[in-house]
């Protein structure tokens, strides 16, 4: 495997949030890899004229899109936010990246399916998005694929991370500590992923030289419910014996949801 040697500056956006988080706990890994991490007040994606600026005097190689709109629920009933943040501003950010010659690592989500196929999804598979927060997504992959010859889509899932942002694993493990009652939906299938390993990911793209531009996907690998994952958390944390959980037929969610959303690596 060819490794890259020379210096690579790196622009990551939305650096404050839990994958943003988890790259900067593994820089150091990464000698070669010179990072500059921007969280939206210090570079908000969704005005062009910034972007331009810092992607144009930053003299980066490489530019890792963390920001997103990812509230699901919220999205529905406040669309625009959601295709500001996800679609227009990566169109900002791949327009910049074109001009500049910067590759732009930009990551998107499961939901751009309708959790209908029955069986994982692959690179492939026509996306057909069934809430808003998933057409904003597939929008801003649509216009990366437009714009940009020289970019890596890599689609995710069930994102978490054990101590960084707000998330599914660390709701289920504090209302169990405070030993609250939990009902977790087992209607919904997918693969839930550490932002830790994501990141991980994301700098191999990278740091192997040789891996092919193109829409990937990336999962911790085993498919489950979220019953299934509030079980593990617990299990892990010692909590099983004394936590209460219900498993919930109905997921009560505002947005339609994939029902089955596992992505094929």
């Amino acid at each position: 495997m060819e490794r890259a040697t020379a210096i690579t500056r790196i622009l990551v956006t939305g650096a404050s949030g839990q994958l943003g988080l988890s790259l900067q706990d593994i820089a150091m890994e990464y000698p070669h890899l010179e990072f500059v991490f921007a969280n939206s007040e210090a570079l908000d994606i969704t005005d062009s004229e910034k972007v331009l600026n810092t992607i144009g005097l930053g003299n980066f190689n490489y530019c890792i899109n963390c920001a997103a709109y990812t509230n699901v629920d919220q999205a529905e009933k406040s669309p625009q936010i959601a295709f500001r943040v996800n679609a227009e501003a990566v169109k900002h950010l791949a327009v910049a990246c074109k001009q500049y010659g910067v590759t732009l690592i930009h990551i998107s989500t499961d939901y751009v399916f309708d959790g209908e196929k029955g069986s994982p999804y692959t690179v492939n598979d026509q996306p057909k998005p069934i809430n808003e927060y998933g057409r904003s997504k597939w929008e801003g992959e649509k216009y990366v694929r437009e714009i940009l010859d020289e970019y890596y889509i890599v689609r995710t899932s069930w994102l978490y991370h054990k101590t960084h942002g707000h998330n599914f694993y660390k709701t289920i493990l504090e209302k169990a500590k405070k030993r609250e009652e939990l009902c977790v939906t087992d209607r919904e299938i997918g693969c839930p992923t550490n932002a830790a390993n994501l990141a991980k990911y994301i700098l191999e793209l990278i740091w192997n030289i040789k891996q092919q531009y193109g829409i990937y996907h990336f999962t911790d690998g085993q498919a489950m419910s979220w019953y299934g994952f509030a079980q593990n958390i617990l299990k892990e944390n010692g909590l099983k014996s004394t936590t209460n959980i219900v498993k919930e037929n109905n997921y009560r969610s505002f947005a339609k949801r994939p029902k089955f959303s596992v992505l094929k690596i």
